[in-house]
């Protein structure tokens, strides 16, 4: 979070039968290379606001949140790394858990269960990330 600045989730979408008002514009599909550096962005889990993150990999868009299983630290060894040497698993930094990018399971290492999935979508060149009830989106105010 920014010095200065307040997270506060947006209000509820204005039509809940609407299947298109939970999906968020995340980046260009561009943006994400096949075993490259991660996308980041803020959500609201659970009422608190934590750092989530998309992936490209063969050829998918994936999205979890960006706490490793085992002690809910963030998995990045570098600025948006999250994929280990080889690009076929994402590695926690901390301790060395490994997870599948297509499902979230815990391959290996510490973990202590899959990570926690962000529903996305590809549409027209622009990456969409899903809100649901426990998955909101976090806007940032300066306070008044």
């Amino acid at each position: 979070m920014l010095a200065g600045m307040v997270a506060r989730s947006l209000p509820p979408a204005s039509d809940p039968t609407d299947p298109d008002s939970a999906w968020h514009p995340l980046c260009a599909s561009d943006a994400l290379r096949d075993s490259g550096d991660a996308v980041p962005f803020d959500v609201r889990w659970r009422g608190q606001t934590c750092r989530a993150f998309a992936v490209r990999y063969q050829g998918r868009v994936y999205a979890y949140l960006n706490r490793c299983s085992h002690v809910g630290l963030e998995l990045d060894w570098l600025p948006n790394r999250v994929f280990d040497a080889t690009g076929t698993l994402l590695v926690c930094a901390a301790h060395g858990a490994l997870f599948d990018p297509a499902s979230g399971r815990c391959v290996g290492g510490p973990g202590r269960g899959p990570l926690v999935p962000v529903a996305v979508r590809e549409d027209a060149g622009v990456v969409f990330w899903r809100s649901q009830y426990d998955l909101q989106p976090v806007i940032w105010d300066t306070p008044a």
